[in-house]
């Protein structure tokens, strides 16, 4: 009887039992839970464990166990495509997982917490008897830190220190001291002190690169064994040197490397802001094209309205014409006097409106124009918007004097002569 399976799909199966069988744990996978229930069904046991993927990703079967289901999404419109085609360039930079610095931490120690050391007197000037009895405990903690008794080096070094604290050499040494006893920041303590009273002191800058070996602070240490070698060279701080270089590189070409992405990324968001602000200029300068209002006047009518528009002066500032017609009142008395120039006569009495016509249409709005209005504004129009009442008071004025002649307009022929 044959199986009801084709013979690829039995070499296949195969070599998936071939690999369960090496490898159980994969069982466990949450994409294997219906197998691991068939056999657990017949009695069988699968042992507890996360399986290890090979180094290749890829089951030697053809499955991909490390492969994740991803759902399933629609596909973006153009319009969302387009949007994000022009950030593309920012999502690389920001995208970019953060790599890890894979860095030799053999013989890094947890730091050390402890209260601070005395330091001594800084005001202090010691006589020189006290100067003589630090030169002897000196050599006591000496003879100390020779038998190993690094503690007891230390005390001697701090009653030295106590007598003469200018003295940057007894610093240095009880700092090398509290090296010995894994106590980095104790160390670090003492030589920066001895550092502020010797700048050249290259046993300081050697120990305190040590200690900072000891903290994992390896761009630090490099820094500071360098330095000690320039001042003072000896083998034990160059062997130190090259133990720490290898790992300081590696810091500092991370460092250089997330310095040259975010630079890049501030250059991306400085190119960005700029793309939006000449998009958002351009954008105005079109809004801005035409008279406002309803339909507005297409263009703008550079050097002049169309078919020159008898009495409209032809070099007239059509930038000053813009300026004006922002004004909601006087667009809209633009186009009622558009719509219908007979309109005109509603604004003889507006000072803002008659003024703007005046000005660009000293000789009168064009007959053509649909009721055109004659050339030429009504007489006395100009004084009346503009208040002018001088006419009248002096009419006034000549009527109310008692022997006014009576002028030539007032003679009437009655024929009698």
């Amino acid at each position: 009887m044959a199986a009801p399976m084709q013979n690829e799909d039995l070499t296949k199966l195969k070599s998936f039992i071939d690999f369960v069988n090496a490898n159980p744990t994969v069982l466990n996978m949450p994409q294997l839970q219906f197998v691991k229930d068939f056999i657990e069904k017949f009695g069988g046991k699968i042992p507890d464990g996360d399986f290890k993927m090979p180094e290749s990703g890829k089951c030697p079967f053809g499955g991909d166990a490390g492969a994740k289901a991803t759902p399933t999404e629609s596909t973006p419109t153009s319009a969302s495509a387009a949007d994000d085609s022009d950030s593309s360039d920012d999502d690389d930079i920001d995208s970019e997982p953060e790599s890890d610095i894979e860095l030799d931490m053999e013989g890094v120690i947890k730091p050390d917490n402890n209260p601070p050391q005395p330091m001594g007197d800084d005001s202090k000037t010691p006589t020189e008897q006290e100067q003589d009895e630090a030169g002897e405990l000196r050599g006591q903690a000496a003879a100390a830190y020779g038998e190993q008794k690094f503690e007891e080096a230390i005390a001697f070094y701090t009653k030295a220190i106590e007598l003469n604290p200018g003295n940057a050499l007894f610093h240095a040494k009880r700092g090398q001291a509290f090296l010995k006893l894994k106590q980095p920041n104790a160390c670090i303590r003492d030589c920066n002190k001895a550092l502020e009273l010797n700048c050249d002191s290259a046993a300081s800058y050697k120990f305190r690169g040590r200690a900072h070996r000891l903290l994992g602070q390896f761009e630090e240490a490099a820094k500071d064994l360098r330095q000690a070698c320039k001042l003072d060279f000896d083998e034990e701080t160059d062997e130190w040197l090259r133990e720490v270089t290898p790992n300081a590189k590696k810091i500092e070409q991370h460092r250089i490397k997330q310095e040259r992405k975010q630079a890049e990324r501030k250059i991306k968001e400085r190119q960005r802001a700029q793309a939006k602000a000449r998009k958002e200029q351009a954008k105005q300068s079109s809004a801005g094209a035409g008279f406002p209002g309803a339909g507005g006047m297409p263009g703008g009518f550079p050097g002049g309205m169309p078919g020159g528009f008898p009495g409209m002066p032809g070099g007239f500032d059509m930038g000053d014409l813009m300026s004006k017609m922002k004004d909601p009142e006087v667009a809209a008395a633009m186009q009622d006097i558009l719509a219908n120039p007979a309109n005109i006569s509603k604004y003889m009495s507006n000072p803002k409106i008659f003024n703007l016509l005046k000005n660009f249409f000293p000789g009168g709005m064009p007959g053509g124009m649909p009721g055109g209005m004659p050339g030429g504004f009504p007489a006395g129009a100009a004084d009346a918007a503009d208040g002018d009442d001088t006419s009248s008071d002096a009419k006034s004025a000549n009527s109310s004097a008692p022997n006014a002649k009576k002028t030539s307009s007032d003679f009437v022929d009655d024929g009698l002569d």
